[in-house]
């Protein structure tokens, strides 16, 4: 029987993940199939094509484009250098001739007797890709990269901002109810990524940011706390680059919302061990979820590996998050998913199922305004 595909945040003790890591460009593969690689090792380099710039050498020397080849001291391919004369007029019997300097250090790429223009282009951009996980290159594609595969935990989240960082995970506060604020962030949290409880302050991010933190994973976080630490409103467009000096990580959504237990005590008991997170996030079409991954070296005692590309459909049972309101963040058991349509607000006829809270009341909703908490 068809079922409606449900989209679902993992959180898993303990899974077999792979990651492909690629070039903006074709370049150099720098590791074999086979080699274990740290995080921070660079597994693929390029070099990305210089900006270019374009001078009117006929114009600015007074000439007829076809005769630019003439007043240019320098051919196509030719190195130059900020400031270095680049052509130069005859002048009048020898005398009052003018130049063009370059403005940039590069290579001339082309001289057109048609327009009269240069076109310059500024040194290449080198690129480099590095594992992001400590794992196994499992695949190497041909000058485009490689997938790295690892075991170990996997947390996604609901939003973030930041991009890819590495660190050790500490601890800030006592449980997944409190409130992460400036006073329980100091110096020994330098240069790692701390789990939070509810919520982040304003005062925190700010702390945080100045103390050389990597990242921060909490609960949630208020919106505008979240623009006045930007400096913008982030709008609806993918997340990932933003240069905030620090990766954040809401695993469950906008405002205070207390961080799952699970998901709290899992990053606790993680304490002290290498993760590589990504704030990275995409709702729309090619969802793509804020993450945290933390390789371990074996299977923890009784724990089951799970596949994180599985996807599933609502099942009697499962774990699940609301996402919309008037019980949006709240997290709970999924006691009954009945065939029949019902009426909703709208006057909309839907799926729906019935939820059993964590504080044991019983609500129904439509199927739509869940995720399911995969464990």
């Amino acid at each position: 029987m068809a079922h409606a595909y449900t989209p679902g945040l993992k959180v898993l003790e303990y899974t077999e993940l792979k990651k492909q890591r690629r070039l903006p460009l074709p370049g150099e593969i720098l590791v074999k199939q086979g080699q274990k690689v740290p995080a921070e090792e660079v597994v693929a380099k390029t070099d990305l094509p210089g900006n270019v710039q374009t001078l009117n050498i006929a114009g600015l020397l007074g000439i007829l484009p076809d005769e630019i080849e003439e007043a240019m001291l320098k051919k196509e391919k030719d190195k130059v250098s900020r400031d270095e004369i680049i052509a130069q007029s005859k002048g009048f019997f020898g005398l009052f001739k003018s130049q063009v300097k370059s403005p940039i250090d590069g290579v001339i790429e082309s001289v057109s007797k048609i327009t009269g223009q240069v076109i310059l282009r500024e040194p290449p951009i080198p690129v480099e890709v590095i594992a992001y996980i400590d794992g196994e290159v499992v695949e190497t594609i041909k000058n485009e990269g490689v997938v790295i595969k690892t075991n170990g935990s996997f947390i996604q989240g609901i939003f973030g901002i930041g991009g890819e960082t590495i660190g050790t995970i500490d601890v800030a506060v006592d449980g997944p109810e409190q409130v992460l604020t400036a006073k329980d962030i100091d110096q020994q949290f330098r240069g790692k990524i701390i789990i939070g409880g509810s919520m982040v302050t304003f005062d925190a991010l700010q702390r945080a940011r100045e103390l050389g933190i990597k990242g921060i994973v909490v609960g949630g976080i208020e919106d505008q706390d979240l623009k006045r630490f930007m400096g913008y409103d982030i709008g609806v467009a993918i997340t990932g680059s933003e240069k905030v000096g620090l990766t954040l990580i809401a695993t469950e959504g906008f405002g205070q919302l207390k961080m799952a237990h699970r998901t709290f005590h899992l990053l606790k008991s993680l304490k002290g061990k290498k993760a590589s997170i990504n704030g990275a996030t995409q709702i729309r079409a090619g969802v793509m979820r804020p993450e945290v991954i933390v390789p371990l070296d074996k299977v923890p005692d009784k724990k089951k590996t799970a596949n994180i590309s599985a996807g599933t459909g609502l099942e009697v049972g499962m774990k699940v998050r609301i996402i919309r309101e008037p019980y949006f963040g709240l997290i709970g058991k999924v006691v009954a998913l009945p065939v029949e349509l019902a009426k909703i607000e709208t006057e909309a006829m839907v799926r729906v199922l019935e939820v059993e809270l964590e504080d044991k009341r019983r609500v129904t909703l439509p199927r739509a305004n869940v995720e399911i908490i995969e464990e």
